[in-house]
């Protein structure tokens, strides 16, 4: 079984920081892409930024220039450095990963539990 475990959220105020990590265990072969998603209440899960394992990286047009995405493969994990935090960017965090289990087998997607990033005063 494949694990993604997060960590890092918390609460911040505006204008503030935080680190979101994220670490994929068990039965690896290869990791195509990485990345976050984010959700709040009532709303559908949405693309934060996603990199690849060769370092492409794509982010949504609402934290381009405040996030960045870094991934180290050789310990399969990813990152997200948030600065200048908005209220808006309140939301649970989902790390994600598209990896293959076996050579030649089928690309499968994962989730992980998801962690809490709050934006206040």
């Amino acid at each position: 079984q494949v694990q993604l475990v997060e960590s890092g959220g918390g609460l911040v105020q505006p204008g503030g920081s935080l680190r979101l990590s994220c670490a994929a265990s068990g039965s690896i072969f290869s990791i195509n892409v990485m990345g976050w998603y984010r959700q709040v209440p009532g709303k559908q899960r949405e693309l934060v930024a996603v990199i690849t394992s060769g370092s492409s990286t794509n982010y949504a047009d609402a934290v381009k220039g405040r996030f960045t995405i870094s991934r180290d493969n050789a310990k399969n994990t990813v990152d997200l450095q948030m600065n200048s935090l908005k209220h808006e960017d309140t939301a649970v965090y989902y790390c994600h990963a598209a990896l293959r289990e076996q050579y030649q087998g089928p690309t499968r997607l994962y989730w992980g539990q998801g962690t809490q990033v709050t934006v206040s005063l």
